[in-house]
C-alpha cells in the first residue's frame, strides 16, 4: 500500500472549521445535545446508558445495535452488519479487503477524497466524472468502458458529496446489472440517505438490491450526530464482513460503549430526527434561494436533489479560490472551494464551491456574505 496523500478537506477544516465565525459548508445536519437525545430515550434505554459498564465492546458492535441497524434494510439481519468508528474506517476496511496490487477499481469524480485516494494507494484506479450538464449523474456507459478483466470494485456516493445529486433509479439498476455480469463489488456511500428537502425520493440501499453491494452509513450526516463516531457497513456477504472485522482489529478494535448506547437511542427515534433535520433544510433553502436571487450575477445556483449541501458556480472574475479565501479571512464565512475536490484521475470543476444548509443559524452567515459582497 502506497503512502496516502494529504487529506485536503480535513486539512482545510483543521485550519478553519473551529476558527471561522460562520461555518457555511457543513455536510452534516443540525446536531443535538446529550440531554436532547436522552429526552427521546425509553426508560429502559436511559437506564442502560446511565448504568453502562465502560469496558471493551464487541468488535462487530453491540448485538442490540446491530439488530436496530439491520431494520433499516429489507433483507438483512444482525449478521449482515459490521460497525465501525465512523464511516472513514469502513471505507478503509472495504478497500483493504476487496483490493490488492493486481486489482482495478473505478471511482466517480469529484468525490469524498477517501473514495479515490484509498483505491489509488492499492491498485490501478480509473475515474469516471459526473457531468454538471447531466445533473451530476453517472454515465453507465462510461463505467462499462472503464471495466477491465481485473476490475474488483466500483465506488459510488448518492446523495453525492459535494453536489447532492441522486442517481436516477434506472441508472442504478443498470449499474447493478453491469457489475453483476462482471462479478464486481459496489461500495455505495449512503451516509446522506434520508436527508434532503421535503419530498426527496432516495434510492434503495444497495445491499437490498445486489448480493455484492456494500451499504456504507454513519450517524454523522443524516442524523447529525458526528460526535458519536458510529458507522457501519451492511452487506449480504457475511464472509466479507468477517474479513473486514479483522482489519478493524488493527484500527479502532471496537466502538465506544457510550456511543453505541446513544446511537441505539437515536436509531429508535430515526423518523423523528430525520423529520426535524429535513424541516431545517426546507427553512434554509428558502433563505438560500433569496440570497442567490439577490446575487444572481455572481452565482449560478440550483437546489440539489438531496442531502444538505450543494455545489454552486461562482461567476466572479477573481475566481472561486480567491473568493473563498478572502471570504473566510475578511468576513469569517467558511466555504469549500472546488480545489478541495480536485482529482488525479479526471478534471474536476474549478469554479464551484460547497455550501451547506443542514444546520440552524444560517441567517447570520448569509448576512455576513451579503455585507461582504456589497
Amino acid at each position: 500500500m502506497k503512502a496516502l496523500p494529504e487529506f485536503r478537506l480535513e486539512t482545510h477544516f483543521a485550519r478553519w472549521e473551529f476558527k471561522a465565525q460562520y461555518h457555511m459548508t457543513a455536510s452534516d445536519a443540525q446536531s443535538m445535545s446529550l440531554s436532547e437525545l436522552m429526552a427521546m430515550a425509553s426508560p429502559e434505554d436511559r437506564a442502560a446508558f446511565e448504568h453502562l459498564w465502560l469496558g471493551y465492546t464487541e468488535t462487530f458492535g453491540a448485538p442490540d445495535l446491530l439488530e436496530e441497524i439491520a431494520q433499516l434494510y429489507a433483507n438483512s439481519d444482525s449478521s449482515n452488519v459490521l460497525c465501525f468508528a465512523g464511516a472513514s474506517e469502513g471505507i478503509f476496511a472495504a478497500n483493504k479487503i476487496l483490493l490488492d496490487s493486481d486489482s482495478h477499481a473505478i471511482a466517480i469524480t469529484p468525490n469524498y477524497q477517501s473514495h479515490e485516494s484509498l483505491p489509488l494507494s492499492i491498485c490501478d484506479t480509473t475515474g469516471v466524472p459526473l457531468e454538471a450538464d447531466d445533473n451530476w449523474s453517472l454515465d453507465i456507459d462510461r463505467i462499462a468502458q472503464a471495466i477491465k478483466p481485473n476490475t474488483r470494485l466500483v465506488t459510488i456516493n448518492f446523495p453525492h458529496n459535494p453536489t447532492g445529486a441522486i442517481l436516477p433509479r434506472e441508472r442504478l439498476d443498470a449499474l447493478i446489472e453491469l457489475c453483476r455480469k462482471h462479478g464486481i463489488y459496489i461500495l455505495s456511500d449512503e451516509i446522506f440517505n434520508g436527508l434532503g428537502r421535503s419530498g426527496t425520493e432516495h434510492l434503495p440501499y444497495i445491499t437490498d438490491l445486489y448480493e455484492r453491494g456494500l451499504s456504507l452509513n454513519v450517524m454523522s450526516k443524516a442524523y447529525g450526530l458526528p460526535g458519536l463516531r458510529i458507522g457501519w457497513i451492511a452487506c449480504a456477504d457475511t464472509e466479507l464482513l468477517q474479513r473486514m472485522e479483522k482489519v478493524k482489529h488493527y484500527l479502532s478494535i471496537c466502538n465506544s460503549a457510550p456511543s453505541e448506547r446513544l446511537a441505539l437511542i437515536a436509531l429508535k427515534n430515526r423518523e423523528r430526527i430525520l423529520a426535524r433535520n429535513c424541516q431545517i433544510i426546507d427553512e434554509n433553502l428558502l433563505k438560500l434561494n433569496a440570497f442567490f436571487a439577490r446575487h444572481s450575477g455572481l452565482f449560478e445556483w440550483r437546489i440539489s436533489d438531496g442531502s444538505c449541501m450543494a455545489f454552486p458556480r461562482y461567476l466572479g472574475a477573481d475566481g472561486v479560490e480567491l473568493f473563498t479565501q478572502r471570504l473566510v479571512q475578511e468576513a469569517g464565512v467558511l466555504l469549500l472551494p472546488g480545489s478541495i475536490y480536485a482529482s488525479s484521475l479526471t478534471p474536476t470543476p474549478t469554479d464551484r464551491f460547497r455550501i451547506g444548509f443542514g444546520r440552524r443559524g444560517i441567517d447570520e452567515g448569509l448576512a455576513a456574505m451579503d455585507d461582504y459582497l456589497s
